[in-house]
């Protein structure tokens, strides 16, 4: 009887012990299912979560668009306190302010050159009529003669502000070349001496101070 006893109690535990095994190959399966199974959730949760035709912009990226931004502000500013100058100071009329205010940005940027250098130019040369005649058939905002520089100037209206401003630029930018960058013997060769050269930088300090103004606008503006 006894040994009969001892017997079951063996046969139960080897049939407890067969049964915990199986349950673990069991579990694993059941894990890795579900873990299948989420994964494709997980991946449609992160797509909904962009809203269809959107996508993830790079910090760089976003950096880069604030940073023209800001600059774009600060061009525009500047633009306005030139204009608000050439108003009070010269008597223009806001629209043409404005118009010559944005060209000189335009070609001082494309052609490297300190806004009120270009300004200054323009008001010793023209007071900013564009209609200005001088000798030698200098014309228009910074009296540009033809005969001197006929292939540059060929077909244009000198007297149109936006192209006036662009081929004296030019010229001015040519000259800046040949004398590796010496403003005032630049100067003397636009206007022909060194008297002018000087009288040229001084006047745009007067200019300078708007530029200034301008810069520390936009500085505050980026904060």
């Amino acid at each position: 009887m006894t040994r009969l006893f001892c017997a079951l109690l063996i046969s139960f535990g080897l049939a407890a012990s067969a049964n915990a095994q199986e349950s673990e190959p069991s579990r694993a399966l059941t894990g890795t299912a579900i873990a299948a199974a989420s994964a494709p959730s997980e991946a449609s949760a992160l797509q909904n979560a962009t809203a269809p035709g959107q996508s993830v912009v790079p910090v760089a990226a976003a950096a880069s668009d604030a940073s023209d931004a800001s600059a774009s502000a600060a061009g525009a500013g500047q633009v306005h306190r030139i204009r608000e100058m050439l108003t009070r100071k010269f008597g223009l009329a806001r629209a043409k302010a404005e118009q010559i205010s944005a060209a000189v940005m335009t070609s001082a940027s494309k052609y490297s050159l300190p806004p009120a250098l270009v300004l200054a130019i323009i008001s010793i040369e023209s007071r900013f009529q564009d209609h200005a005649r001088g000798r030698n058939g200098a014309t228009g905002l910074m009296q540009v003669v033809p005969a001197a520089h006929r292939r540059l100037v060929k077909n244009l209206d000198l007297t149109e502000p936006v192209t006036n401003i662009e081929a004296g630029s030019a010229i001015l930018h040519g000259y800046l070349e040949s004398a590796r960058g010496d403003v005032g013997a630049a100067l003397k060769s636009y206007g022909g001496s060194t008297a002018y050269a000087r009288k040229v930088s001084l006047r745009a300090k007067d200019f300078e101070m708007v530029d200034t103004a301008s810069a520390a606008t936009g500085a505050s503006a980026a904060q």
